[in-house]
């Protein structure tokens, strides 16, 4: 299931799901926008778990569950905690991120 949040209620998504997966962006990352197709094709691959993209510019409060220092920068959570995160433009990379959780 993949979302872009529209509100700053990441911290919200994170503690009402076991496993999340997030991709941080932001409307000028090229290589976000390079990224959205594979992560939203991944989403398609496992319907139960939240797949969610957050403008890590628009939202301050959902940026600080991750140390989001590069875009773009993936992260994963399970129960409620940050498991793993990496920043990367290669498909092999996140799939390796999500297989971790999923």
């Amino acid at each position: 299931m993949f979302t872009e949040i529209e509100q700053d209620n990441l911290a919200d998504v994170v503690a009402n799901n076991d496993t999340v997966v997030v991709q941080y962006s932001a409307s000028w990352c090229g290589n976000c926008r390079i990224m959205k197709p594979k992560f939203k094709m991944l989403a398609s691959q496992n319907d139960n778990v939240p797949f969610v993209m957050v403008d890590a510019e628009q939202f301050p409060e959902s940026r600080k569950l991750a140390k989001v220092d590069n875009l773009p920068t993936f992260a994963t959570f399970k129960k409620g905690v940050l498991v793993n995160q990496t920043q990367t433009n290669k498909l092999e990379v996140l799939t390796e991120l999500v297989n971790e959780v999923v």
